[in-house]
């Protein structure tokens, strides 16, 4: 079984985020930038069905800048095989996103596709279900647990009312949630590896793909800073400040 593992480039989750001066974006100026934390995770689960025996081929791709060659050699360095770039300077929505991935899809035939449920930057969570739609899979998101037997997986996704868990017939999309693993560290020796493992440039244009957006930015702001908190002393307190101060009963 191959796996295929969409990866996306991320600023570091301890990084506080600036806005431009002009409103324009995020300043990415000299900023550290990382593995989306969830697709950390399904390089985990994939790395995890390779070592079980399960997988005999891990494959991650990201779509993005040359830069994001930094991010597909930590996967390769967490036990993925080989890595595919689909290079690009355009800034792209998840629609485009899932276009590219499903070109790839189509060249690489992998059985199971895991991808991490969303990415901390958009937030979108749509590129997981867009590639589900555009391919044809079945697809189990927000998975907490996966098992996989044969020619079909069960997974147990985390919906509002609990858990749920769903028979998928193989080929399929996964998107992974936070609780499904605890991603491991890259060894040095593994990084030093890492380094030799086979790395391919693609462009949408190799790959047949418009990524003409019909979604334009207009403006991006810093969220209004809030004043601090305060402790009270009792409760009478509470209620005093909520009805003389925040006049909300």
């Amino acid at each position: 079984m191959k796996i295929l593992v969409p990866v996306k480039r991320v600023v570091d989750y301890n990084v506080k985020v600036r806005v431009k001066a002009d409103n324009s974006g995020v300043d990415l100026a000299n900023v550290k930038m990382a593995m989306n934390p969830f697709c950390e995770i399904a390089v985990e689960e994939a790395v995890r069905l390779k070592e079980k025996g399960i997988a005999s081929e891990v494959v991650v791709v990201s779509v993005g800048a040359s830069a994001a060659q930094e991010q597909l050699r930590t996967a390769l360095a967490l036990g993925a095989d080989r890595a595919i770039l689909v290079e690009t300077g355009e800034e792209l929505g998840s629609l485009a996103v899932a276009k590219l991935l499903k070109a790839v899809v189509d060249q690489e035939q992998p059985q199971l596709v895991i991808l991490g449920k969303q990415a901390i930057d958009s937030d979108n969570n749509q590129t997981g279900q867009m590639l589900a739609a555009l391919t044809g899979f079945a697809q189990g998101t927000f998975a907490s647990k996966v098992e996989v037997a044969g020619d079909s997986a069960n997974v147990t996704r985390e919906i509002d009312g609990g858990l749920q868990t769903v028979a998928l017939k193989l080929p399929a999309i996964v998107t992974t949630d936070l609780r499904l693993n605890e991603p491991r560290y890259a060894s040095l020796p593994n990084i030093m590896k890492a380094k030799k493992k086979p790395l391919d440039v693609l462009t949408p244009n190799a790959l047949g793909v418009s990524t003409a957006s019909t979604v334009k930015t207009l403006k991006v702001e810093a969220p209004a800073a809030r004043s601090a908190g305060i402790k009270v002393k009792s409760v009478a307190e509470l209620v005093e400040k909520l009805k003389n101060e925040a006049k909300v009963i």
